[in-house]
């Protein structure tokens, strides 16, 4: 089976493509722009691990460039695309509104146009979480009203309601993945916890928004990416589904704080800020939907998956 990964030079498009790359039935191609929204140098090493990997190749192609994507699609014969290729940010999409129109709305038309084109049937796409906006209906399902509060979670509603429009009018199976806080090794540096810990190793002081009293659903990468490859072959109801990937367990932060703190050395300088625009006090979401179709269960309980992530940063971590 040959699948095509775009953003895989990213953090969830890295880890998708490693674990794929390990079973030798599939043949992964990877696509990424590098981006430097955050880190090109972080991007280049998941790069330079995937690349050891005899069933993976890469090129360099923004999703934007339409006909050089069209010709890769129309070489290779895709049977799968994973489109996890996205500009990424909440608060970054309040002082860079173009780039979202760009990348999150005219880059997903193109996958879609492409994949109609080249009849390839099976479209897994990144939506978000944030698409639930500051909803106080818990846990969040999949059928409530949207209330995308910003440019970067209103991008993805767009995504959805473009995905249903494409599945009723062409022979497409989409599926579009509510994120929720996804975190693990070689993770963002934008991210909270990778904030944190450079923070602890820098010596910069960690800006603690709401002063700490934001929740959020966590998840494990490594329960992400299982739940992505069983996706692959599963039997949907209908030609477009949306689900939440969330562990379904709300944490406070200062708890994960806590938590990273008794891994990790070095005392962080912690100043507590008011809360940010654009941003929402708690996620939570509901995960019975995809634990039905997958049959996943075991999600990683925030205190392990945090201790992974300690243990890889005290092996890896450079100033």
């Amino acid at each position: 089976m040959k699948i095509l990964i775009t953003g895989s030079a990213g953090f969830i498009g890295y880890h998708l493509a490693a674990k794929l790359s390990k079973n030798k039935k599939y043949k992964i191609f990877g696509v990424d722009n590098f981006d430097n929204y955050y880190s090109i140098n972080l991007k280049k090493k998941r790069l330079a691990l995937l690349k050891s990997f005899k069933n993976f190749k890469f090129k360099k192609i923004d999703i934007l460039n339409e006909k050089k994507l069209k010709n890769l699609c129309e070489r290779e014969k895709f049977d799968v695309i994973f489109h996890l290729a996205a500009q990424a940010g909440v608060r970054y999409s309040i002082l860079n509104p173009k780039k979202y129109m760009r990348n999150n709305i005219q880059g997903f038309f193109n996958i879609l146009e492409i994949a109609k084109q080249n009849k390839i049937k099976r479209i897994i796409y990144a939506s978000s979480s944030s698409v639930y906006g500051d909803s106080n209906i818990f846990p969040l399902t999949e059928k409530q009203i949207l209330k995308a509060k910003n440019l970067y979670s209103l991008s993805k509603d767009f995504n959805e309601k473009l995905s249903s429009v494409y599945s009723n009018f062409n022979n497409l199976n989409l599926i579009g993945l509510r994120f929720f806080t996804a975190y693990g090794e070689l993770g963002r540096p934008d991210m909270m916890m990778m904030k944190y810990i450079n923070c602890k190793y820098s010596g910069k002081p960690f800006f603690l928004y709401n002063y700490g009293n934001h929740y959020r659903d966590f998840t494990y990468i490594n329960d992400v990416t299982e739940i992505l490859k069983r996706l692959i072959k599963t039997k949907l109801k209908e030609k477009n589904e949306i689900y939440n990937i969330c562990s379904s367990k709300p944490v406070k932060i200062t708890k994960v704080l806590k938590i990273i703190d008794k891994y990790l050395p070095n005392k962080t300088i912690i100043k507590k800020v008011s809360m940010q625009k654009a941003d929402v006090l708690k996620t939570y979401g509901s995960n019975n939907k995809i634990k039905k179709v997958t049959k996943f269960k075991s999600f990683t309980p925030i205190d392990q998956g945090v201790k992974n992530l300690c243990e890889w940063v005290l092996k890896n971590y450079k100033l």
